[in-house]
């Protein structure tokens, strides 16, 4: 058949494309996993979280408590509290300070009432989160010196409208206190509540530790954690807690540190401080900002139990934020510190018959809690840190040698004041050494190299805090986006590759209120209602969930993954599950063409999954309307003669997961 010439251009202009095409596209890289060669084992506890009460974590965020300032402590001591009345009556509300009585909680409100009723209002933390149909439990701390006083108990909205009611009628009279409760159901949802006390009737009363929680706190515990943030960890199934910081851990000075004895034991005797964050940063101020500690050291070594983690305590070791004031103690006078430390090993760990043992049990928990490390410091640097951990560490390892301790390499990872703790601490045989990096996303990048080098010696790394730090003129939840996350976890790749190294990472911080923040980026932002995780959240939850038992080689052209065409990986096995996961980053706008080649006599089936977090704006962030907006996406693959092909997307965090018949030992 003779062609015309219009169709025979047209044709001769398919043909040239139909073989010109695979010429040009792109050619797959190659893998490799060598299945049978595991180069380090990764320990159960490797990646955790680091929690500090920061950006109102603790109170007005994981511990429940919807009352500011329930015991007037604040220097303030109407802090949070109003009264609405027709007429102001003198002497009828006042603060009474007892500190001779009670030095660790002094004041509280003695209500006269004598004529027309008023109301005692709270605003709780940035309001109250308050939920139709929950049930709300008030308790009180009262001495009833004259009865005749009732007291309506109410949830409002911003419009004053009643969303719940309750009443309290004392039960008890005369000059001891009493602790005595109600519980009432909200009729309403409401983010923006605020908590009111009408005081009806005539007598005198005296009230101290105002309490309210909502009913559905974690594992149904009285004034407990609020579930959703901690079902949030849970679901990550962090290998350890590190706690309570952070610069909480130092104080702006001594008087101002953290002391774990003053946390525990009932509710009403842990004396408040004033929280470090309240004043440190001039564009974010929060006067309200106060440790009740509620949330204490018992409850912190609960939640470790709960969710399956090891408790990793930080304490201070005589020094004070160098940042603030650096003030330390006095080497002659630092015992009483290196006792507190002595003191919670004995409290976590003792029998019955010791004294801190005894206390736990108590407490209501007579099993020990398996404490194996501690932190020693946090971020403190210098020659006046190395001499106080020495003091620390020659008294904790005569007692408890094979207790493993955490030694803080400073601020930075690098410069001098890194390069002179880090020699020293090396020197010394240290156990862990605490490297803390706050960086841009390249700097994540360029680093995933970063322990390749490292002595392989009995030192080994906790990587205690890291995050990616974007541009400053972007603030609060924005900062956590989809390029930070993706730069983190493609150096999270260079972590897990070295294990044997780095045994234990956790990202920070953790939490931050969206309305009360004072520093970000943070892994999980809340409101009074609701939770959610961030992309950051999700990379840390891939990796703690499918971290392995050993560490397996993975290369391109025989090198390491760490860059090469924007593409960072590691890989491991799970001996347990019997399972090969890879994990690999693509940072790069264009997808990319991989072939896995999976060597080895490892028997592995021929279906797997690929869970994919992925974006193709960089920019992209998660919230409280669309707090999925970046999460796992899961699919199936298929391996067929021990290869796996499989297109990543642009700008992507993968992991693959193979499972295996037999594994081949070596």
């Amino acid at each position: 058949m003779k062609l015309i010439a219009p169709v025979k251009s047209v044709l001769i202009t398919c043909l040239t494309a139909f073989f010109v095409i695979p010429l040009n596209a792109q050619q797959p890289k190659i893998v490799k996993v060598k299945l049978d060669q595991p180069i380090a084992k990764v320990q159960p506890n490797m990646w955790g979280v680091f929690f500090e009460d920061i950006n109102f974590g603790a109170d007005g965020g994981i511990y429940a408590e919807l009352i500011k300032n329930r015991s007037f402590e604040f220097a303030k001591p109407l802090m949070g509290w109003s009264i609405y009345r027709n007429k102001p009556r003198e002497g009828e509300v006042l603060v009474v300070n007892r500190k001779e009585a009670n030095e660790t909680n002094p004041r509280y409100l003695q209500i006269k009432k004598l004529t027309d009723d008023f109301e005692l209002i709270n605003e709780g933390f940035k309001g109250i989160g308050v939920k139709k149909g929950m049930r709300y439990d008030f308790s009180t701390m009262y001495r009833q010196l004259q009865p005749g006083v009732k007291m309506v108990l109410i949830l409002k909205d911003e419009n004053r409208k009643i969303i719940g009611q309750g009443n309290f009628i004392p039960e008890s009279t005369g000059s001891e206190w009493k602790k005595q409760s109600v519980s009432f159901v909200a009729t309403e949802t409401n983010p923006k509540a605020k908590f009111g006390i009408i005081f009806q009737g005539k007598g005198s009363i005296d009230l101290d530790m105002i309490s309210l929680f909502p009913g559905d706190t974690w594992k149904n515990r009285k004034q407990g954690l609020r579930a959703d943030m901690v079902q949030l960890l849970a679901d990550m199934k962090p290998g350890f807690i590190r706690f309570p910081g952070g610069c909480i851990v130092e104080g702006t000075d001594l008087a101002n540190r953290y002391q774990w004895k003053n946390t525990i034991g009932p509710i009403e005797e842990r004396k408040l401080l004033i929280n470090r964050w309240n004043t440190e940063f001039a564009h974010r101020p929060a006067p309200d900002y106060y440790q009740t500690f509620g949330l204490g050291f018992f409850e912190y070594f609960q939640l470790a139990e709960d969710i399956g983690s090891d408790a990793l305590p930080i304490l201070n070791c005589g020094m004070a934020c160098q940042f603030n004031t650096g003030e330390v103690v006095a080497l002659d006078e630092l015992q009483p510190y290196v006792q507190d430390a002595l003191d919670l090993i004995e409290f976590a760990n003792g029998d019955l018959s010791t004294t801190w043992g005894k206390k736990r049990a108590e407490l209501g928990h007579p099993k020990p809690f398996n404490l194996k490390m501690m932190g020693v410091g946090n971020e403190n640097w210098g020659p006046q840190y190395l001499e106080r951990l020495a003091i620390f560490t020659k008294a904790i390892k005569a007692k408890y040698p094979d207790f493993k301790l955490i030694n803080s390499s400073g601020t930075d990872p690098e410069g001098d004041r890194f390069n002179l703790l880090n020699t020293s601490l090396r020197e010394n045989k240290a156990d862990f050494i605490d490297e803390h990096y706050y960086r841009p996303a390249d700097w994540f990048l360029k680093n995933a190299g970063r322990y390749d080098s490292y002595p392989r010696n009995d030192t080994k790394i906790f990587v205690g805090e890291y995050a990616v730090h974007a541009d400053k003129n972007v603030i609060g939840s924005n900062r956590n986006n989809w390029e930070s996350a993706l730069a983190s976890a493609s150096l999270m790749t260079g972590l897990e590759r070295n294990a044997d190294v780095v045994q234990m990472a956790s990202y920070a911080p953790l939490f931050a209120h969206i309305d009360g923040w004072q520093w970000a980026p943070d892994m999980i932002w809340v409101d009074n209602l609701n939770s959610y995780g961030t992309p950051d959240y999700y990379v840390q939850k891939l990796f703690s969930t499918n971290k392995g038992t050993d560490v397996v080689s993975i290369t391109l052209d025989d090198q390491n993954i760490i860059g090469q065409d924007g593409l960072f990986a590691s890989s491991v096995i799970d001996k347990t599950k019997k399972e090969l996961i890879i994990k690999i980053a693509n940072n790069t706008k264009e997808s990319q063409s991989i072939i896995f080649d999976l060597e080895g006599k490892t028997k592995l089936k021929t279906k797997g999954t690929i869970e994919e977090l992925a974006s193709e704006q960089l920019s992209q962030l998660n919230s409280f309307e669309n707090p999925l907006a970046v999460s796992p996406k899961a699919a199936a693959i298929s391996i067929k003669d021990k290869k796996l092909s499989t297109s990543l997307k642009p700008y992507s965090f993968n992991v693959i997961k193979i499972p295996f018949i037999s594994y081949a030992k070596p």
